[in-house]
């Protein structure tokens, strides 16, 4: 599992210490800082604002996966890229015209990532697939983390792995929600290329050692 991409989710860091746990995850085996952007909108939660995101970044040596689950992400696309934002991700069912999107994003020579709602069927991205970087699969509901990993998140994983391969594209496939060291070895053998895990490695004992676990 060693070509797996981890990257720890700061939504579960402490947020009284989080230049502290920014600085575990640079020291660690991960490979990005996963960070959730919510606006109370799109999801019932509100998280970091880009302040925070600023101050994530003056301390962060990995690259920034900034995750946007929020209504007209197009209106931060320019705030994010200029943060240091490496992926930039939004939400398939926020997005009105969703190839515009992509290309605005692009334009800022930042990475384009699509998330997915465990509702949202991953063929709705047989069009643009070549165009996307990143698919980010939520194998929880968005919103809150600690929840329960979705079982059925395996089917689309080999659904969205087949697609990718059909249009000989290069998009990478994340996971985000629920991944712990029960579930990485089936994700990664699905298809899976980046685990998201936050209160799994954040509210362990030792960190660094759950990362490096489910780096494999």
């Amino acid at each position: 599992m060693s070509d797996v991409k981890i990257a720890p989710s700061l939504l579960a860091a402490d947020f009284g210490n989080l230049r502290h746990d920014v600085e575990m995850v640079d020291q660690s085996e991960a490979d990005w800082h996963h960070i959730d952007v919510m606006d109370g909108v799109f999801v019932p939660n509100i998280s970091f604002g880009t302040p925070v995101v600023k101050a994530i970044a003056e301390y962060a040596t990995k690259p920034l996966d900034v995750h946007l689950m929020i209504v007209e992400p197009d209106r931060y696309i320019k705030t994010f890229a200029d943060l240091g934002a490496e992926t930039l991700t939004v939400h398939y069912e926020a997005c009105t015209h969703l190839h515009r999107t992509l290309q605005a994003i692009k334009t800022t020579g930042v990475k384009a990532g699509v998330a997915l709602n465990p509702h949202t069927n991953v063929n709705l991205l047989e069009h643009i697939i070549t165009d996307i970087d990143l698919v980010c699969i939520m194998s929880v509901n968005p919103g809150f983390g600690g929840q329960s990993f979705i079982e059925n998140t395996y089917d689309k994983v080999r659904a969205l792995k087949a697609l990718i391969r059909q249009k000989n594209a290069s998009t990478l496939i994340e996971i985000d929600g629920g991944v712990n060291n029960n579930n990485a070895k089936d994700l990664v053998a699905a298809g899976a290329d980046v685990l998201v895990a936050g209160s799994f490695v954040f509210k362990s004992d030792d960190p660094l050692a759950t990362i490096k676990e489910l780096k494999g």
